[in-house]
């Protein structure tokens, strides 16, 4: 792994940025003493979809579509 001081990374950095995306991981180094790793940034993987988690534990009514329907109007028509 190629180890850089601070000076070299801050004059060079869009190229070690560049070298790194590409899979190369580089050292920066602060009088010969390694400080930190750079790597290319690796998103985390998306979190499982928990399709279905509640099945057999939810009942939806079969009027579920029209469930408050004449107050619902009400509040939009106003009251009679």
């Amino acid at each position: 792994m190629q180890q850089v001081n601070i000076h070299e990374a801050k004059t060079n950095l869009s190229r070690l940025i560049e070298k790194a995306v590409g899979g190369e991981a580089f050292v920066i180094a602060k009088s010969g003493k390694p400080m930190v790793t750079v790597s290319a940034y690796a998103p985390p993987p998306d979190p499982a979809r928990r399709v279905g988690f509640l099945k057999g534990r939810v009942e939806v009514p079969d009027d579920f579509d029209s469930m408050g329907g004449e107050e619902i109007r009400g509040l939009f028509e106003g009251a009679e």
